[in-house]
């Protein structure tokens, strides 16, 4: 990777966050179909099927903040966020997956999982899974 294409230390943490959540994901049955598909203007970070029930395919935000400063990681998704994943979701959709693969034929579903540092040292990472998050 060029110099000018390193990723900055909080680009970094935010990939190990949302691996994290891919683990924790996959070790509850979930199959993971791609990550952090560009499609549109928008970028989706986890595409997945939850086995329910009820089974659903499930599109994943994944929120990484160091503190809360300013406020709730949360309260991050604005609707500006919201209509950005909708819309990404949608062409993604009518376009499949990149690597060809069609989606399946599920519910779809949208996600937000919160990642935050451990309350105390030696603790492991806080992680918060809303359901149904982003409708509204």
């Amino acid at each position: 990777m060029s110099p000018s294409r390193r990723r900055t230390d909080r680009q970094l943490a935010g990939d190990a966050a949302e691996q994290l959540v891919v683990e924790r994901l996959t070790a509850r049955g979930w199959t993971i179909l791609a990550r952090n598909v560009r499609v549109s203007r928008g970028e989706l970070d986890v595409v997945a099927v939850d086995p329910g029930p009820p089974e659903a395919l499930v599109v994943v935000e994944v929120r990484w903040r160091r503190d809360r400063a300013y406020g709730l990681p949360e309260e991050t998704v604005d609707w500006r966020k919201r209509r950005q994943i909708r819309n990404a979701a949608l062409a993604l959709l009518d376009r499949g997956l990149p690597d060809g693969r069609p989606l399946p034929e599920l519910r779809l579903r949208f996600d937000l999982v919160v990642v935050e540092p451990p309350a105390h040292p030696g603790d492991p990472p806080r992680i918060r899974h809303h359901r149904n998050a982003l409708d509204g």
